[in-house]
């Protein structure tokens, strides 16, 4: 609808350089290699996927073997790797695409994303809620996007700056150590709870929901597993304990190096009303970035090593990330579209030195 006297011109977002005109043949170009991708999948994606799932289930056998014979220091180290690995792979490769519906179109009833559930602290329909909309209709969107900060860090400008703050680093530190209980509690706001916006009342239902998970995951890994070993029981304990907290830093670092490393783009509310799928397709790669490395990388990863692709393409089994970034890389060459990719050390390193700095004012 065109602007009138009494009707204000879309306010696009400053980072937004190209002509409406532009961006909507970009929009057209990302749509038509997403289609031609859909129709391409087939048996290879299936497999791919069916093989990951059962190096995990192999490598979650051999790990809590291993850990059963842990008075031999190298078995409590390779148990508690391979524990670590597969956990790993569940959340990353595994859980996190299927729950996006990335291969629904197989009619597997172990690829279902809306019933998968995953070894993690937060619940399956609690993430789909808060990560597969909120996050992923509005990336980057500061007061929307729940991903912007957890409800815990500062980490844009964007957010005002207050005394709190000034503890960022080590609120991120503890983020990161228990990033699966970050990401189970933060669908509850605890932020808004706190400042008095929404009443603990409100959320009575994601608390007693997230309770049950939190206590069937602490019970499979710290009473049940630990028992079973009798006299081992400790080192199972310390075993399964250390392998959380690998997976929890590993998924922090990752998702972090994809949300706010140096060179991406924020926005206010009042700069999406109206939005287009092209203009979508824009913020979503301006606000995402890149980590370049080798295959095991992007398995580790769950590819979300391609964080632009995964934001471009969230419902695209994540195995065709890497061909598709050939095509979306070029595109944003020819528009004049920053892409943001770095090795892993480069991409934290500049999340950590954002989080020091935005603790102050």
């Amino acid at each position: 609808m065109p602007a009138t006297a009494t009707t204000p011109p879309k306010k696009r977002p400053p980072s937004f350089k190209l002509t409406p005109e532009q961006i909507e043949l970009f929009g057209e170009e990302l749509d038509a290699l997403r289609e031609r991708v859909i129709e391409d999948l087939g048996q290879r994606d299936s497999d791919y996927i069916h093989k990951v799932m059962k190096a995990q289930r192999d490598l979650e056998v051999a790990g809590r073997g291993l850990l059963f014979l842990s008075f031999i220091p190298p078995a409590w180290i390779a148990g508690t790797t391979a524990l670590a690995v597969a956990k790993i792979l569940d959340n990353m490769e595994i859980g996190h695409n299927i729950m996006h519906d990335q291969y629904d179109w197989t009619h597997d009833p172990a690829l279902d994303g809306h019933e998968f559930e995953w070894d993690n602290a937060s619940t399956g329909d609690d993430w789909r809620d808060v990560h597969n909309y909120q996050h992923h209709t509005y990336t980057n969107v500061v007061g929307l996007d729940r991903d912007m900060g957890y409800g815990l860090l500062r980490v844009t400008e964007r957010q005002p700056w207050a005394p709190y703050y000034l503890g960022n680093a080590v609120y991120a530190f503890l983020l990161a150590v228990l990033f699966e209980y970050g990401v189970a509690v933060y669908n509850m706001e605890l932020d808004q709870i706190r400042l008095g916006r929404v009443s603990f009342e409100d959320k009575r239902e994601e608390f007693d929901r997230t309770w049950r998970k939190i206590s069937k995951q602490a019970i499979k890994d710290y009473l049940l597993f630990p028992a079973l070993g009798g006299p081992m029981a400790p080192l199972i304990f310390a075993g399964n304990m250390t392998a959380n907290v690998v997976r929890n830093v590993w998924a922090f670092s990752v998702i972090f190096c994809g949300h706010f490393p140096s060179g991406i783009e924020e926005f206010n509310r009042d700069e999406i009303i109206d939005e287009t799928r092209a203009e979508w397709y824009y913020r979503q790669v301006i606000g995402s970035g890149n980590l370049t490395g080798p295959n095991l990388l992007h398995v580790m990863t769950g590819n979300l090593s391609y964080h632009i692709e995964h934001h471009l393409f969230p419902d695209i089994p994540a195995n065709r990330y890497a061909e598709m970034s050939v095509e979306v890389k070029e595109a944003c060459a020819r528009f004049g579209i920053p892409y943001n990719e770095g090795s892993m050390p480069r991409q934290f390193g500049s999340v950590v030195k954002k989080l020091v700095r935005l603790a102050l004012p």
